[in-house]
């Protein structure tokens, strides 16, 4: 009797041979990437390796110059920003993108549109039906926030401007979460805040991921130990190609990733 082999499963994101020049400049060289589903894969390389870039082209900003992106079995390659976000992909962004008068509440709803009735008539005669989404949407959206930080679920229509960076990270992550993406995309979330901070961050986003069925996340980070901590997998960019990939302990040994990166004794 054969032995049964267990079903490898589907990518939840794969480019192939995927590539983006800016005039002479390569910042992508044919890569070729897959994510399985549920797992936190750790993206690395030194600055200008790619890996904005590479969250860049996936999301529809810059459009690919060859190759292809699949997305939940879908081929997203050509889609604008706004195709691949009601796809199911969010991001969150290295430099703060808040607008800091606001509330926590309506930052994070900025993040929402797609599960928003939107309309004049909606918003003034359906007042019941009005009321009805704001609730439920702020139940949501504090219930995030609460995941993160239970007393800063309790201040959700304070301004952001008197917040520290640590929570305008979380509220920049809720803000991504809130319209249940199936990958999350997190372009160095610690930048800007210190040792404890990160630290308290990375708890954060693995309770986050623990709490949430079907979520997958690619993390751009430069501190070594975040990636060794929180990822079940690397993939090390260089130069726009992909040099090696792996667990963190495989790519830390390669020899092309000192190089490269961590730097040779």
């Amino acid at each position: 009797m054969a032995a049964q082999v267990s079903a490898v499963p589907e990518p939840v994101l794969a480019t192939r041979e995927l590539g983006k020049r800016f005039g002479g400049v390569v910042a992508l060289e044919a890569l070729t990437l897959a994510v399985a589903p549920n797992e936190i894969l750790g993206l690395i390389g030194p600055n200008g390796s790619g890996k904005t870039t590479f969250f860049n082209v996936v999301t529809g900003i810059y459009p690919a110059d060859g190759g292809a992106v699949t997305f939940d079995g879908r081929d997203i390659t050509r889609l604008a920003p706004q195709g691949v976000y009601r796809a199911g992909i969010a991001r969150t962004f290295q430099r703060s993108r808040l607008s800091l008068p606001l509330s926590i509440f309506d930052n994070i709803m900025v993040g929402n549109h797609k599960r928003l009735t939107q309309g004049l008539w909606f918003n003034l005669f359906r007042r019941r039906a009005f009321r009805r989404e704001f609730e439920e949407s702020y139940a949501r959206a504090r219930e995030l926030v609460a995941v993160f930080d239970p007393p800063l679920a309790d201040r959700m229509f304070e301004a952001v401007e008197g917040l520290p960076m640590i929570d305008r990270r979380r509220i920049e992550i809720c803000r991504a979460l809130i319209s249940r993406p199936k990958l999350l995309l997190l372009d160095e979330p610690s930048a800007g805040m210190t040792h404890d901070e990160t630290t308290q961050l990375m708890d954060d986003i693995l309770q986050v991921k623990d709490s949430l069925a079907d979520l997958t996340i690619i993390i751009i980070e430069h501190e070594m130990g975040v990636i060794e901590r929180i990822t079940d997998r690397c993939a090390v960019l260089n130069f726009g190609r992909k040099i090696c990939e792996g667990s963190y302990q495989e790519v830390a040994a390669d020899p092309l990733v000192q190089e490269a990166y961590l730097g040779l004794e």
